[in-house]
């Protein structure tokens, strides 16, 4: 019994295991196109994965011309053309409650708000906020 643990710890160690118990599964393009379809899009071209995320240019539900990224694992679309649910002055006061510092740059490109400040330790850094929410998922040192 002692050697059947042995060998299956051994087996559950080993790097492809281990990379495989790891991997969160991506979407793959036929799902995304899926999405996409789901929530408007038409005329879908040029989906590519690429530095992490699937890309694509679309028509939105309204004929718009777009350019969105998509959350590899959860589908989630971010157009550069959305509309803010926030305003500036609600991105400035979320960040403040966080409590980050010396805020300022606050900008919303790209489908997404873009701000630099300085962190509750202090650094100078970017971050970028959804723009339904104010939720930080990007942070870099500036």
């Amino acid at each position: 019994m002692k050697r059947y643990l042995l060998a299956l710890a051994l087996v559950a160690c080993t790097p492809s295991f281990v990379m495989a118990q790891a991997a969160p599964t991506a979407l793959t393009e036929h799902q995304i196109r899926t999405r996409l379809a789901e929530q408007g899009y038409t005329k879908i071209n040029d989906l590519d994965f690429e530095d992490g995320v699937w890309k694509a240019d679309a028509r939105s539900a309204d004929g718009n011309r777009v350019q969105v990224k998509l959350d590899p694992r959860s589908g989630r679309v971010y157009p550069n053309e959305q509309v803010a649910q926030m305003s500036e002055r609600d991105v400035r006061a979320a960040l403040s409650a966080a409590g980050y510092t010396n805020i300022h740059d606050v900008d919303y490109d790209d489908g997404i708000w873009l701000a630099k400040a300085d962190d509750p330790a202090g650094r100078d850094v970017k971050l970028k906020l959804d723009p339904d929410n104010g939720k930080i998922f990007g942070v870099e040192k500036n």
